[in-house]
């Protein structure tokens, strides 16, 4: 199982510490981080250069922030907020090129800033992954039919969203948000697609994500790092540590 962090703020020195301490996958985080499309034009080729495989959870599940990501290279897009799998079906199309999607063919450096042959569309649907969102109790209930579609390559939980959105408030790893994850885990499982979810500093969620065989988790996230980083030293300043 690969591990991930969330990019919150735009730092290629955190990117830079956090490739240097294993981990595999940056999730650049642009719907509750301060990240726009001039960092993710930066950052995103940055990575990728450093060995991270960078995904985007784009701002909303909308055409221009789904092709603004894979035009400037992302590996994939997670999309937040998917409602059911109506939704899923239109906004997933977003990242997939025709006849598969309705991705729109744009001019960049995926392209290597020249022309391409008739294999591009095809080669780059392959290459980039596109992940809804399970957060919604909608998208939780249509989850089966959300993976079986052409244009979706996993499922992405989100532990928080999905436990308000269910009544539980931020529940993320009893028994009854366990149920929830695996159904969601399950339904990738069962349509051959991936699986991902938060939580891998968690010893419950990371056992949880090794049984249903998880492509990946996030482990943390930039500022989280700081956090713990400055309390660690501020107690060992202290004579605490």
């Amino acid at each position: 199982m690969r591990l991930a962090f969330w990019l919150i703020a735009d730092s290629q020195v955190a990117c830079e510490i956090a490739a240097r301490c294993g981990y595999d996958i940056v999730l650049l985080d642009l719907e509750h981080g301060v990240l726009d499309i001039n960092a993710l034009d930066r950052l995103v080729p940055f990575c990728r250069a450093i060995g991270l495989t960078v995904y985007a959870r784009v701002a909303a599940a909308e055409r221009v922030p789904v092709q603004h990501a894979l035009d400037v290279g992302a590996d994939g897009v997670i999309l937040p907020q998917i409602q059911n799998v109506e939704h899923a079906r239109e906004v997933t199309a977003y990242a997939k090129y025709p006849p598969v999607g309705t991705r729109g063919m744009g001019f960049s450096r995926i392209q290597g800033y020249a022309g391409v042959g008739d294999d591009f569309a095809p080669s780059e649907d392959k290459r980039t992954l596109c992940f809804p969102m399970i957060e919604t109790p909608g998208a939780l209930a249509d989850c089966e039919a959300i993976a079986g579609l052409d244009t979706v390559d996993g499922l992405f939980v989100g532990p928080s969203d999905l436990g308000m959105t269910r009544g539980r408030g931020q529940d993320q790893w009893s028994q009854q948000g366990i149920d929830d994850i695996r159904k969601a885990a399950d339904a990738a499982n069962k349509a051959g697609k991936r699986f991902a979810t938060t939580g891998a500093e968690n010893p419950v969620a990371r056992a949880f994500g090794e049984e249903v065989g998880a492509d990946f988790m996030s482990a943390g996230d930039d500022l989280s790092a700081l956090v713990i980083g400055f309390e660690g030293l501020m107690a060992m300043a202290r004579g605490n540590g």
